[in-house]
């Protein structure tokens, strides 16, 4: 799908330096502080399994080059992890997939970033289940001069607080803005507006990309408390959200990060993008029961075998169908038994038909097979076992047409 709007893959390792991490998503966040596997290696350097996926991104594209005086659009998938407690939709080793864009300064690029998410929507039917969160968290002095008004305010609602938040009044303020605790946000009624310390540059951002957005028809809603957990974001942030899931509803989150290849140690290069949690969106479509039947039974044929001296018979005739029709899900029976059981197993693997080699003892080599619809029905046919991967085709077109 990313193809379609021009975006190469890239691929960067699982394992990064920890200072990667520390100066890109901020030494005061959850992830640094609390979530990220690190260890020293033989040589001492300070190891971490990547917790997320831009910052190697970035690194990886200004290490070879791709950066320079370029504008580029890259896609990447993979594991991310992070030590935290599991639970739905939260896993410690985890999937994500992500694109990138770099070296445009939108507000156009921010809408086409999002096109590919709301393509994305659309081909899984989720469209009506997921809606798009913005907010405007201007430049870094913004957040500064944000955070200083905000952490007085903070500072007279502290007893309505709870412990993380309170530890977060003078490192973090900007995260009790997110907080998912209802007591919390009670407290933030009359929080100061981030909206006020803004810069005019990029509220005409925001602004334009709003408009871009109603004409495009991608409906939204502003999020004045959304702020995302990493501190190289800057001007415009999102998130796709959905209700299926309980507290962990965001399923998609990113925006601008402008500043961050500069702070990599690159040149000055602007950028933005997003990341899909693949897990969150896996069980969404499963709560929503979207999940396409096919990838819930992704087996079509069953090659079951009788008599002796038929496995390797078996193996070769699994492996012919498997590369005459390579759409197909092949399983071979393996492990011997029973016709009876075997054919049980045929049923319970999900699959369509079955094609069943027997061989009586007087038989040097089978020249026949059958298949047999694993429905009601049980059509039987038998054919020359040349013709099988063939026939196998025809059958299953038939049941289905």
């Amino acid at each position: 799908m990313v193809k379609r709007f021009g975006y190469q893959e890239i691929r960067f390792p699982v394992l990064e330096h920890t200072q990667l991490f520390k100066r890109s998503i901020g030494e005061v966040t959850d992830i640094v502080e609390k979530e990220m596997y690190s260890f020293d290696d033989r040589n001492g350097d300070n190891l971490s399994l990547r917790p997320e996926g831009t910052a190697g991104c970035v690194r990886a594209a200004d290490q070879h080059g791709l950066l320079y005086n370029q504008q580029q659009r890259l896609w990447y998938q993979g594991p991310m992890f992070r030590h935290e407690r599991p639970q739905k939709g939260r896993y410690r080793q985890f999937h994500q997939f992500g694109v990138e864009a770099f070296g445009m300064p939108g507000p156009d690029i921010d809408v086409e970033v999002l096109q590919v998410a709301v393509m994305l929507w659309q081909e899984l039917d989720l469209s009506d289940y997921l809606t798009l969160e913005l907010n405007n968290i201007g430049s870094a002095v913004d957040r500064m001069n944000f955070g200083l008004a905000l952490t007085e305010y903070l500072q007279t609602k502290e007893d309505q607080l709870d412990d993380d938040a309170r530890n977060r009044i003078h490192t973090n303020p900007m995260r009790v803005l997110d907080s998912k605790n209802p007591d919390v946000q009670a407290a933030l009624v009359d929080v100061p507006s981030l909206e006020d310390f803004v810069n005019e540059e990029s509220k005409q951002h925001y602004a334009e990309l709003q408009d871009l957005l109603n004409s495009a028809n991608i409906g939204f809603r502003e999020n004045p408390k959304l702020v995302r957990g990493l501190d190289y974001y800057n001007n415009c942030v999102f998130e796709w959200t959905t209700d299926t899931l309980g507290a962990q509803g965001a399923v998609c989150g990113g925006g601008r990060y402008d500043g961050l290849v500069a702070q990599l140690g690159g040149r000055d290069v602007l950028a933005c993008g997003f990341e899909i949690g693949v897990e969150r969106l896996v069980l969404m479509l499963d709560s929503l029961e979207k999940v396409p039947q096919d990838a819930m039974q992704p087996i079509d044929v069953y090659v079951t075998c009788i008599g002796q001296n038929v496995t390797e018979q078996t193996l070769d005739l699994a492996q012919a169908i498997r590369e005459s029709q390579p759409q197909l899900g092949v399983i071979s029976h393996c492990g011997g038994g029973k016709f009876n059981s075997q054919l049980k197993r045929a049923f319970n693997s999900g699959a369509k038909i079955a094609v069943i080699l027997e061989r009586d003892d007087g038989e040097s080599i089978l020249e026949s097979a059958k298949i047999r619809r694993l429905d009601d029905s049980a059509e039987t046919a038998s054919h020359k076992i040349t013709e099988i991967p063939q026939k196998v085709a025809e059958f299953l077109k038939n049941s289905t047409s």
